[in-house]
């Protein structure tokens, strides 16, 4: 069986709709009480990072683990506290920034899954 996710990149066909993605989940966060916290004052990483895992993720470039190694997600995310309330925001910022990139309309119902099982995987803490 195929991971829908690893042929997205490949649909798509380049990095710009990602990066648009990743650029309006962002402006989302800036904004958001519960999140916002979370990030670094300059969020050019941690949007770059962002951008590079979701590519390699879905199938492009292994950019991501090239610079960085293994993503190893869980682990990175373990400092911050997230709980079902940081979750619940950070899906969202998400949704929001899936509905606004026309290239991922088509994969709305597979990166929904995606991200609502990869962000309960990052819950670290009861709320």
């Amino acid at each position: 069986m195929t991971d829908p996710v690893a042929t997205i990149y490949k649909e798509i066909g380049s990095d710009k709709p990602f990066t648009e993605l990743v650029d309006v989940f962002y402006t989302q966060v800036e904004a958001d009480p519960v999140l916002r916290p979370l990030y670094p004052a300059d969020l050019t990483m941690p949007k770059k990072y962002l951008v590079m895992f979701l590519i390699q993720r879905m199938g492009g470039p292994t950019t991501y683990s090239d610079e960085r190694g293994h993503p190893r997600m869980r682990a990175r995310h373990m400092p911050f506290k997230i709980g079902l309330i940081e979750k619940n925001a950070w899906m969202n910022n998400m949704n929001t920034a899936l509905e606004s990139v026309a290239e991922f309309k088509k994969h709305k119902t597979v990166l929904q899954k995606f991200f609502e099982e990869f962000a309960t995987f990052m819950i670290n803490q009861p709320d």
